[in-house]
């Protein structure tokens, strides 16, 4: 049986800010459409902005699920799992929203997180928490972590800014159900 929270409290924030890795969980309105959850990590790419909101970096990447159901409905979950230590899983349930990179609200949002990722930035997501949950975990299996991957920050490294522009036109610019998705304005 999960407690909620009034809000993200201390313990929750040491807890998630701890964790390697999230899921982000987001549908459309659509019954037929796609339910989406995505795996995120890298260390630094998540930020507790206060009691009832929560932030992340977004990269590029092959879909843009997340931005177009935020831009529809709004509607996100984010999700940690203890995989090490006593046993834990937190969820925050709320309205979300997607800020593009090359944006006044992005820059202000960006130093807030630690990381100097600069390459592939395509957006921030911003979420205004109204449940605040942790469950027990007990079937979440122990596992060790032993180091973030570095194999996105390589191929992103490698590309110049103007690979972005035509790779988020090409493949994020919907979703796989069709809904508007990231749309940078190009440089230039």
């Amino acid at each position: 049986m999960a407690t909620v929270h009034d809000e993200i409290t201390p313990r929750l924030s040491r807890f998630v800010l701890s964790q390697p890795v999230f899921f982000v969980g987001t549908a459309p309105l659509a019954g037929d459409g796609h339910v989406n959850v995505s795996p995120k990590g890298m260390g630094g790419t998540f930020v507790v902005l206060d009691p009832h909101r929560v932030a992340y970096l977004d990269y590029t990447g092959s879909g843009a699920e997340v931005a177009a159901h935020l831009q529809e409905n709004g509607r996100i979950v984010v999700m940690f799992c203890a995989f090490e230590g006593p046993p834990n899983i937190v969820r925050f349930h709320g309205r979300g929203r997607y800020v593009l990179a090359r944006t006044p609200e992005f820059d202000a949002l960006r130093p807030l997180f630690a990381k100097e990722r600069e390459s592939g930035q395509r957006g921030i997501v911003v979420v205004e928490v109204d449940r605040v949950s942790d469950s027990c975990g007990f079937s979440v299996p122990l596992m060790d972590f032993v180091a973030d991957r570095d194999v996105l920050d390589r191929a992103h490294d490698r590309r110049e800014p103007e690979y972005f522009d035509a790779y988020w036109q090409k493949k994020n610019a919907t979703s796989i159900d069709g809904l508007p998705g990231v749309d940078i304005a190009p440089l230039g």
